[in-house]
């Protein structure tokens, strides 16, 4: 869902705006906001609540001005950030291209390769080789959620594991730049501390990412 594509009228509109207030403005109080919408304040709180609810607001407590009584204010989340249009994916593929036009493909490799050492840094506590294989790629599934990949991961019926993704946050990159799915292949490969296949690529026009492990 995002901000744009929110239902046009009645409460959806007026929460559409709310998203809109906050993304313009910064934090806001629910009196901030019932004033800037001409709406009255209870009214205010209810579709608050319900953003809140959709995980696209946050309350946080703070000082107007760093002094003064503590007060509630409601931010955008990362998900309600991403509700808002990003040219992210697009700075992406200049910036790789531009690296493998100065610089070749092996330049490109290398950066790939230096992403992947970085994330499975940060990963690799979570998925220690002392566990079982099935408990691995049960953390792998839930750290790739937290990125918005829509995981899930299954037995097969020789008991062995695959795991899906039906969401690519990288889309825009991985249909121009093949060598982004490859060095995930890599990445979730040095994870698991077994081979890893894909069957099927969303960047393909496939309808998810389908991995075989071991």
């Amino acid at each position: 869902m995002s901000a744009a594509t929110l239902a046009p009228a009645g409460a959806e509109r007026t929460k559409t705006r709310l998203l809109e207030l906050v993304k313009r403005h910064g934090a806001q109080t629910a009196q901030d906001l019932a004033q800037r919408l001409d709406v009255s304040v209870p009214a205010a709180r209810r579709h608050l609540s319900d953003l809140q609810e959709q995980g696209l607001l946050e309350v946080r407590t703070e000082r107007p001005g760093g002094r003064g009584r503590p007060q509630h204010v409601f931010v955008l989340t990362d998900r309600g950030e991403a509700a808002f249009p990003k040219t992210y994916s697009s700075l992406c593929v200049d910036v790789l291209r531009h690296i493998e036009g100065l610089f070749g493909e092996d330049a490109l490799l290398k950066v790939l390769d230096a992403r992947n050492a970085e994330i499975a840094g940060r990963l690799r506590a979570d998925l220690p080789a002392d566990r079982p294989l099935g408990e691995r790629v049960q953390a792998l599934v839930g750290r790739l959620n937290e990125h918005g990949f829509d995981a899930t991961a299954e037995q097969d019926e020789r008991g062995g594991w695959v795991f899906t993704q039906r969401n690519c946050p990288n889309l825009t990159v991985a249909r121009q730049y093949a060598q982004l799915c490859s060095a995930e292949i890599t990445l979730y490969t040095d994870l698991l501390g077994v081979p890893v296949a894909r069957d099927t690529r969303i960047a393909c026009g496939q309808a998810c990412c389908r991995y075989r492990v071991g």
